[in-house]
């Protein structure tokens, strides 16, 4: 069991008083203690030199869409609905390669980003295309970050009143198969896990009645999580109003999807009445800052669901609607947007780290295990550098991390105590053929959309 010593560092432990110059003890995968001062003589431990950096617990993306990597740029500027439409068809053509060089890319992105542990809600599966779920899982696998993919999926197209056309929806009885098996082929329980499974239908309004009461049985009998997106736009509380007569909230509460083991994307449109039934449930929401603003969608209500103790983590969401955003990024989007609608103590540093880390972990019910910084939790660390020659001049380093505009250099990241990222670099694969492998899923895709007769454009109606 090897023994990791980082020195001199200050530590951002999100629960407890920071520490202005002391040192984190990793004894294998898990932290082993931590405190002010100089670490302990311990022999043939490797030494880090925090000298100048901040130490926080890895950050927690609780959101995403990897295989999105591929169809970045695309209808730039529409709405959720419209930007749905414009790449359905496209994302119909994908194929197992796609999404291997989508999701390393995106997961590497993460990993750069200061991020340790990611979901992904996958919810296309065209019929034909390969084994799209064991791509995702084996990039994220040769990354070496902790990942949770959620085995979405859609079963209401356009025939039956929902929103995507009919050739990306599966059946009812072929979802709830396919779901199981993923499960059970791949979640992984144990404390030190670094792939768990939930059970992920794609939307109120590409989705039966049947598909969500059914998935959540299914994800309660295997003990695992439930996601969906909700509350997103205005046009999604408009379409549930016609279709079911209930707002999405009380819709979900009709399906028995409010609870401490589901978490919504987005939760954008909520009452003050929906924000205290998540508080008083323990239902926990992904905040997407960037795409949110990049499609129009809205601010969500962050700084009013922590004031009335509902859980709120953070989420970059798919690529096509939040292009080349980072976690680290998304603190501070969510500070300033939570600021430029509230006031200028709507939401702090510290809080924009907390979300990122404990509400991210508080989200996937891995509290226990991730998103601070204690004895006995894994060793999921990023230690940012924050003495840089302009960087200087600000003397908290949790305000130069979360405020900057700039993210400060990553001079390492440790998953379980084994260094993913260090001085800005990939450590497990080789960074720039992943970056490659990215650019040549989009190129992939959009050759196979060409083929189906479907031409992706930048602009909606061009």
């Amino acid at each position: 069991m090897s023994t990791v010593l980082i020195e001199n560092v200050h530590i951002a432990p999100v629960v407890g008083p920071e520490i202005g110059s002391g040192h984190i003890h990793v004894e294998g995968d898990r932290i082993a203690a931590l405190g002010p001062g100089p670490a302990p003589a311990v022999p043939d431990a490797v030494r880090i030199d925090g000298t100048g950096c901040l130490a926080t617990p890895g950050l927690v993306n609780t959101h995403h869409h990897l295989y999105q990597w591929a169809s970045q740029g695309l209808a730039q500027d529409a709405t959720l609905f419209e930007w749905l439409v414009a790449l359905y068809e496209v994302w119909a053509a994908m194929d197992a390669e796609v999404v291997r060089g989508a999701a390393g890319a995106g997961l590497g992105y993460l990993a750069l980003s200061g991020c340790t542990t990611s979901s992904d809600h996958h919810y296309i599966f065209p019929s034909g295309r390969g084994d799209l779920f064991a791509a995702e899982i084996e990039a994220a696998r040769e990354l070496g970050i902790r990942f949770h993919p959620a085995r979405g999926s859609m079963d209401r197209g356009k025939s039956q009143g929902g929103l995507p056309p009919d050739v990306v929806v599966e059946g009812l009885d072929e979802i709830l198969t396919a779901t199981a098996e993923a499960v059970d082929t791949y979640h992984d329980p144990s404390f030190s896990s670094k792939l768990r499974v939930a059970v992920a239908p794609c939307s109120p309004f590409s989705v039966s009645a049947d598909l969500m009461t059914e998935a959540a049985a299914l994800a309660r009998s295997k003990g695992v999580r439930l996601h969906t997106h909700l509350a997103e736009t205005l046009d999604e509380e408009e379409h549930c109003l016609a279709q079911v007569g209930l707002r999405p909230v009380d819709y979900m509460e009709r399906l028995g999807w409010l609870g401490p083991d589901v978490w919504f994307a987005h939760a954008v449109h909520l009452s003050d009445a929906d924000i205290d039934t998540f508080a008083q449930t323990g239902t926990g929401s992904a905040h997407c800052p960037s795409s949110n603003g990049r499609l129009g969608a809205g601010i969500a209500r962050v700084s009013e669901m922590l004031r009335r103790g509902a859980v709120v983590g953070l989420g970059v969401d798919g690529s096509a609607s939040a292009e080349l955003t980072s976690l680290s990024g998304e603190m501070r989007q969510a500070l300033l947007l939570q600021r430029a609608r509230y006031g200028p103590t709507a939401l702090t540093a510290r809080q924009a780290l907390e979300i990122a880390t404990l509400g991210g972990a508080r989200n996937l019910g891995r509290q226990e295990e991730i998103g601070s910084l204690e004895a006995g939790k894994l060793a999921d660390i990023a230690l940012w550098r924050t003495d840089g020659a302009f960087a200087s001049a600000v003397t908290d380093p949790v305000c130069t991390l979360v405020f900057g505009s700039r993210q400060p250099p990553l001079a390492r990241l440790l998953v379980g105590g084994e260094t993913v990222v260090e001085d800005d670099e990939l450590r497990t694969v080789a960074q720039d053929a992943l970056g490659r492998a990215g650019g040549e899923a989009h190129r992939r895709l959009m050759r196979l959309a060409e083929e189906r007769g479907f031409t992706a454009r930048r602009e909606v109606g061009s």
